[in-house]
């Protein structure tokens, strides 16, 4: 008797999505385990929003009695604005130190053994850190109520300056991921940060008025980009009032504009440069 072979059915394959849709749904399958990181160590997440409120409390009871800002605006409401900025912008760094914690424990070289997108990593560790910033901004928001702070103008123009805050710290999130990607070790990314966020919050108009720089250092306030998204923040919550001049410079004449050119030159910059150290340093 003569056995036939049986050629056995071809498994069916999955076709999966390429390029940035590929890169977009993989990136939300590692948002999504870095979230899951908020039920298992809480601590962070009570940090992290802690840390708005201090700074709130701090200034505006500390500190608010001793600076006049311009205008008829009080100290309070000229506050809020720039702690917005600074917060947004110091929680950027929770993306390069999860990056450098990651590499540390070899869970970069298990991602890079999956069928994933070379950057899904760095999509869902950007997009991951913005839930950190909505976080911290209902909460400062919430405690500015409290102190006095109010949104004098629509509230869609409040979910543009709440916007335009949460684009600018998306951008520089991928700044801290290309660092992250650099450095050693979390402690390393910790001090690195540091020394590039403090001069960019602190020697800008978030907590003083402009009126307080001289000569080179206030040309550097003027085209600071923290200082235009704090002047940004500030007309969109109406908190500047109407009868103040605007400053001599471009950047501060349209600060919405001027966040936005910064976010557009960072993200061309700095995702392809995060992209190829990635590919560079899990190798």
């Amino acid at each position: 008797m003569s056995t036939t072979s049986r050629i056995p059915e071809p498994t069916p394959v999955v076709a999966r999505p390429h390029g940035t849709v590929r890169a977009l749904s993989d990136g939300w399958i590692v948002a999504k385990r870095n979230l899951i990181k908020i039920k298992r160590v809480p601590e962070v997440l009570i940090f992290v929003l802690i840390s708005p409120i201090m700074f709130v409390l701090l200034f505006a009871f500390v500190f608010g009695g001793a600076i006049d800002p311009e205008g008829a605006v009080s100290y309070r409401e000229f506050l809020i604005g720039g702690i917005f900025a600074q917060t947004v912008v110091f929680g950027a760094t929770f993306t390069g130190a999860g990056l450098a914690e990651d590499m540390q424990k070899g869970i970069i070289d298990r991602f890079r053994s999956l069928p994933m997108s070379r950057s899904a990593v760095l999509v869902g560790r950007t997009t991951s850190d913005v839930v950190y910033n909505v976080l911290s901004l209902i909460i400062m928001a919430l405690t500015g109520l409290l102190v006095g702070w109010r949104i004098r103008e629509g509230a869609f123009d409040a979910l543009l300056g709440f916007a335009l805050l949460l684009v600018f710290a998306y951008a520089i999130s991928w700044v801290m991921a290309y660092v992250g990607l650099l450095v050693p070790s979390v402690e390393v990314i910790n001090n690195a940060s540091f020394i590039v966020i403090m001069p960019l919050t602190f020697v800008s108009n978030a907590f003083v008025p402009l009126s307080s720089f001289d000569g080179v250092l206030r040309q550097f306030v003027l085209w600071n980009p923290v200082s235009a998204l704090t002047q940004a923040s500030r007309e969109l919550f109406g908190n500047i009032d109407p009868s103040t001049p605007l400053p001599d410079a471009w950047s501060m004449q349209h600060p919405a504009l001027y966040t936005l050119l910064w976010v557009v030159l960072i993200l061309l910059v700095f995702v392809p440069l995060s992209t190829r150290q990635f590919a560079r340093a899990s190798s």
